[in-house]
């Protein structure tokens, strides 16, 4: 009997999960389903740029996965039973039983209670509904952006380079760029400056109308299209389960991106409440996805064939914001996230932010190709008390 593994979400974080199982384990003794609802990776941090007219690379998960033994199910997950250890699914055969479970359904645009006239970025298909808004829009058209992290700044720097007759605005709760060192702060307001964006800070948006955005102060802001960045939220299929969840509904796991309250489920990216080297909790990013998998996946092998557990050593060093196709910000930082004085700035920080965002890609489509060590073949006994129920 092979011990089964299932990864739910192919996104950075559990389209990684799945290729380093399938290097760190042999087939022999393990067998990895990779459950996604679309049959493609979608590259999330070029979606302002989906969104703005420009077209993404397809990479079909069956591509990627080609030859690696790891089993593509594209069907969408209603429900997961921890107790059960079962997966339900909308389509096919309704349930898909695993002996562990890798939690990567990631996360979606935390709406605030903003009205349905707003859009946002945070998927495939809605980046390009704003697509279609954007290219209805005449000269001279009105588009805000309701959100001053880096998810928004980049959005109304593309939107507004691409779109140069548009009369793009940016709303932010604080100062705009506040967290960053004063460098990267300095040339942020000069390429928003450089751009024609409009910048509101200090303000919040309380409601979003058909041609305005409204704020707490009583101010409309014209927008005849509103793209909000307020933040993320997870999926609530976890907060639906006896998994112990966050007051966000993530995933609470230890330093090993395991369950503290159900030790065969591992939860990565956008979806775990999980500390990072330092202690404090990672960021929901890409930054934080890529490594809480690869450490996940580790652990699994290790903990199925008698091996190290490695230690948690995630930490940052840099936070991207491309202005545009040929200009950004990198903020170098420490690794709990804090700015440095240094930054990278114009072209060399767009040529260091467009090398991560291709290297990010690059480990999902080539997801074996990785810098590990040989497989491993979970040894007789662990594969008997692993199908018995006794978990890692």
């Amino acid at each position: 009997m092979k011990h089964r593994i299932v990864v739910l979400g192919a996104g950075y974080a559990g389209a990684n999960a799945a290729g380093r199982l399938a290097k760190r384990l042999h087939p022999a003794g393990t067998e990895i389903t990779l459950v996604n609802a679309g049959p493609g990776f979608v590259e999330r941090v070029r979606l302002h740029q989906l969104a703005t007219g420009q077209d993404l690379k397809p990479r079909l998960l069956t591509d990627v996965f080609a030859g690696t033994g790891v089993r593509v199910r594209i069907a969408q997950v209603t429900a997961v039973d921890v107790e059960r250890k079962t997966v339900t699914v909308a389509d096919g055969p309704g349930e898909i039983a695993y002996d562990t479970l890798v939690y990567a359904l990631g996360s979606t645009a935390d709406d605030c209670g903003v009205p349905e006239h707003a859009h946002h970025i945070a998927g495939k298909q809605s980046a390009l509904r704003l697509r279609a808004r954007l290219a209805e829009l005449a000269a001279g058209g009105t588009v805000l952006v309701a959100g001053g992290g880096l998810t928004g700044i980049e959005a109304a720097t593309e939107i507004a380079e691409a779109r140069p007759d548009l009369d793009v605005s940016l709303v932010a709760r604080g100062g705009l760029g506040d967290w960053l060192g004063e460098k990267a702060r300095n040339h942020l307001r000069k390429a928003v400056d450089r751009l024609g964006i409009t910048v509101h800070e200090h303000t919040t948006v309380t409601g979003v109308e058909p041609a305005a955005a409204v704020t707490a102060d009583g101010r409309a802001i014209p927008a005849q299209v509103t793209v909000w960045t307020g933040g993320f939220a997870v999926h609530p299929l976890a907060a639906a389960t006896t998994l112990r969840v966050s007051a966000t509904g993530q995933i609470e796991v230890d330093e090993t991106m395991r369950s503290v309250s159900h030790p065969d489920v591992y939860a990565v990216g956008d979806a775990a409440l999980a500390p990072g080297a330092s202690g404090s909790p990672l960021r929901m990013s890409c930054a934080s996805g890529v490594p809480s998998a690869r450490l996940a996946a580790d652990a699994i092998a290790a903990r199925l064939t008698g091996g190290r557990v490695p230690p948690n050593k995630i930490g940052y060093f840099g936070q991207c914001i491309s202005l545009g196709r040929h200009d950004a910000v990198v903020q170098w930082v420490t690794p709990d996230d804090r700015p440095k004085p240094s930054a990278a700035t114009g072209r060399t920080a767009a040529r260091i932010k467009e090398l991560i965002c291709r290297s990010a890609a690059w480990s999902v489509s080539h997801p074996t190709v990785l810098p590990v060590r040989r497989r491993h073949t979970l040894p007789a006994e662990e594969r008997s008390a692993a199908t018995a129920g006794s978990g890692l």
